[in-house]
């Protein structure tokens, strides 16, 4: 452990933070200390005297660094003042928010966007930066905050507008999308625990981005992550989970700082924990400190230790903070959680050395001061942009493979279907289909990589010849396969944080019915609109036979199209599953769930394959059309779809349409879905191995499974449980 208690030097006086800071410009400290050395150097003559005068320039030099020094760290300070009276008045105003982390951990900002991260706020896009997550998302304004002082496009009015219709400054951080378009906003959080492990996804795709694409000659890629998050965050099991993976996988790009201020919202922390949480994360393998979070100068020291140290550890800086600082009535407690401090705000302001009366207060002082930052950052970003350039002339093809990474750029799912020949398969399960398509995939989309969680031997999503990603062992950070281990939800969070990161799209892998280990991840990719994820869920139903009924998901598929902006194909066959795969890496409104089966199944050879293809794409299409005038509908998804087709072989009046993907076909116009669906066929009936509920929008009767299953073979299971074409035929012949 390292442990940091270094207070204010010497020079810097005392300044408690009720006192406003003063401070003098660099340009007039520069000059001063010029003047110095002019008059030293002008007025000495003797030989003697010149050994004085190298000493006094040397002395000179030094008292101006240290000035220099003192300057930035009370402009530090002032800035860390002002962003308190920004986030009391944006949450005053809203009369809801959360004042207690804005305000708790100030001077954490002030040194990582006056100081120590690396940004261009007017390229919020740029590859190479510094990545920022605030884990504790309920804390946003200390976000807002910051990204206004930092000189990003986030005007004043957007902070005065916070947590109303329409602005940039939503409740919690949210990822840019349809719905709000905040520049420096990384990652969208709020459920605690997930933004530390959606920075270990970020981190993992830097490795990744820098093994694929630096040279000997030129290095691109050279970021950090970073992290803000709570004691809340800790409580969380996805943090523990994703903590050890970066850990194993010896992330020592990442750093996570812990707002440790002893304060959850019902209680004191001390009353739901008492872990050492360093000594945890010791022994998973990262390097810790522990600070006063306070002390400008320790956070800045800790933080550039972290940075410098590439030691293969992951850092976590403990920051003890005060909850709420600033605001007398009641900081230290757990009332400072929420807005219980807003009657408070106006003399907290004055007390921490706003003016009076003053809203939204923002020095000049501190706008010239994060004008000197921006200047600074601009320099090391015209040079990464050199390095950038004669990176590109050096090597065309990894700079057109970045390109299109960069902009997920893939062929249309048409040009796709060209590329993949047809399968020609017999029956089979379509986990099994699905690792011939991945090895397609992955040729046609070199950004794609996939991962599991324990198992890719069953799930089949394992690239060949792509190589395992991570440290030690056979593994190198340019591989395509991940090993996430027993972690689930840890999964999730970090598929998203790679999709956040912006280099690649990436899926994961697991059994069906473990999805809800990692479900919350879902719902904020969902939300967030990530395209570039998406998960490869096999064992699919009752079907899984001997394992039971805690392997055996029958609500799941349904629990999953519950979830707006999520795609969910249930393909019945191994074109069907073409299709599937080739409309998650095209898709790039929101992810793609890929449900796959353990059992075999017929293939609809009748029809064909190209067919079948363009047909699954759409959502849903006619299977098999009647051949007299139509009678009756038959919809099935999955491994009944050969039940339907099956039946409907004998009934020339019968149409079968396949539906392996309900949200593609609801975004198909009026007229397809009429076409296909026509409103003057009453008589239908919906097939599928699960529960019935979400059928009876399309179907007046539903063969379906609204029970849990049991331990049998497979093909027990489903005959006991109605599975078969023999039942789907005796329900149509009793309507």
């Amino acid at each position: 452990m390292v442990l940091l208690t270094i207070k204010s030097c010497s020079f810097i006086p005392s300044i408690p933070l009720s006192t406003p800071v003063s401070k003098m410009k660099f340009s007039q400290l520069a000059i001063a200390a010029c003047a110095l050395m002019a008059s030293a150097n002008g007025f000495t003559t003797q030989p003697s005297s010149r050994a004085f005068s190298r000493s006094a320039v040397q002395s000179s030099v030094l008292k101006m660094s240290a000035a220099t020094e003192t300057d930035k760290m009370a402009a530090l300070s002032t800035a860390a003042n002002e962003a308190r009276g920004l986030a009391m008045d944006s949450i005053a105003a809203a009369h809801s928010g959360h004042m207690g982390l804005p305000l708790g951990a100030a001077e954490v900002g002030a040194v990582l966007y006056g100081s120590q991260m690396s940004y261009n706020a007017e390229d919020p896009q740029w590859i190479n930066r510094d990545r920022f997550i605030l884990s504790a998302g309920h804390g946003s304004m200390f976000l807002y905050s910051w990204l206004n002082l930092a000189g990003y496009d986030l005007p004043m009015e957007e902070l005065m507008n916070f947590r109303q219709h329409h602005s940039m400054t939503p409740g919690h951080p949210e990822f840019p999308n349809s719905e709000h378009n905040t520049p420096g906003i990384e990652c969208t959080t709020g459920p605690l625990g997930q933004g530390i492990a959606n920075a270990v996804g970020f981190a993992a795709s830097e490795k990744m981005a820098a093994s694929v694409y630096n040279t000997e000659d030129h290095k691109i890629f050279d970021h950090h992550i970073y992290a803000l998050a709570g004691d809340g965050c800790f409580q969380e099991g996805v943090s523990a989970e994703a903590a050890c993976f970066a850990a194993h996988e010896k992330l020592d790009n990442l750093i996570v700082l812990y707002d440790a201020n002893e304060v959850t919202l019902d209680k004191m922390a001390e009353y739901t924990q008492s872990e050492d949480i360093l000594k945890r994360y010791e022994a998973y393998g990262w390097e810790v400190f522990d600070i006063d979070g306070h002390d400008l100068d320790a956070v800045e020291e800790a933080i550039a230790a972290a940075k410098a140290n590439n030691n293969g550890k992951p850092k976590l800086i403990k920051c003890n903070t005060i909850i709420g600082k600033g605001m007398e009535e009641t900081e230290g407690t757990n009332a400072a959680h929420g807005e219980a401090g807003v009657p408070y705000v106006d003399k907290a302001k004055v007390n921490i050395g706003i003016p009076e009366g003053e809203k939204w207060y923002v020095s000049e002082d501190t706008r010239s001061f994060f004008e000197d930052v921006k200047a600074k950052n601009k320099a090391a970003y015209d040079e990464w942009q050199a390095t950038f350039s004669a990176w590109k002339e050096a090597n065309p093809e990894l700079a057109k493979q970045l390109d299109d990474a960069v902009n997920d750029n893939v062929m249309s799912a048409e040009e796709m279907f060209a590329k993949i020949p047809e399968l020609e398969a017999g029956p089979e399960a379509t986990r099994v289909s699905g690792n011939k398509i991945i090895q397609d995939i992955a040729k046609l989309v070199p950004h794609y990589v996939s991962g599991s969680a324990d198992l890719h031997g069953s799930c089949r999503n394992y690239i060949n010849d792509g190589g395992n990603w991570g440290a030690g062992f056979d593994k190198s950070y340019s591989g395509k396969n991940m090993y996430f281990g027993i972690r689930e939800h840890a999964m999730g969070s970090i598929l998203n944080g790679i999709a956040y990161h912006g280099l690649f799209k990436a899926s994961g892998s697991t059994f069906l019915v473990f999805v809800d280990y990692f479900r919350p991840t879902v719902r904020v990719a969902s939300l967030a609109e990530l395209g570039r994820v998406s998960y490869v869920l096999t064992h699919d139903s009752i079907g899984v036979g001997e394992d039971g009924p805690t392997h055996q998901p029958v609500e799941t598929v349904s629990g999953l199209r519950v979830i707006p902006n999520l795609d969910v194909y249930r393909p019945g066959d191994a074109e069907e599953t073409v299709a599937a795969f080739v409309s998650s890496v095209t898709r790039k409104e929101g992810p793609t769930a890929l449900i796959f089966s353990r059992q075999n199944m017929d293939q609809n050879d009748a029809m064909p394959a190209s067919e079948r293809r363009a047909g699954a794409l759409k959502g849903g299409y006619i299977a098999k059309k009647e051949t007299e005038d139509l009678d009756l509908i038959l919809i099935a998804t999955g491994s009944e779809l050969q039940h339907a087709l099956k039946v409907a072989a004998d009934m020339p009046g019968a149409r079968v349409v396949s539906m392996p993907c309900v949200e593609a076909y609801e975004r198909q116009s009026d007229e397809y879905k009429e076409e296909v669906l026509p409103s003057s066929c009453t008589k239908r009936v919906a097939m599928e191995a699960g529960v019935s509920g979400l059928w009876y929008k399309y179907a007046s009767t539903v063969v379906g499974v609204d029970r849990f299953g049991f331990s049998a073979p497979g093909d027990t299971v489903m005959s006991e449980l109605g599975m078969t074409a023999e039942n789907l035929k005796s329900v149509v012949d009793s309507l």
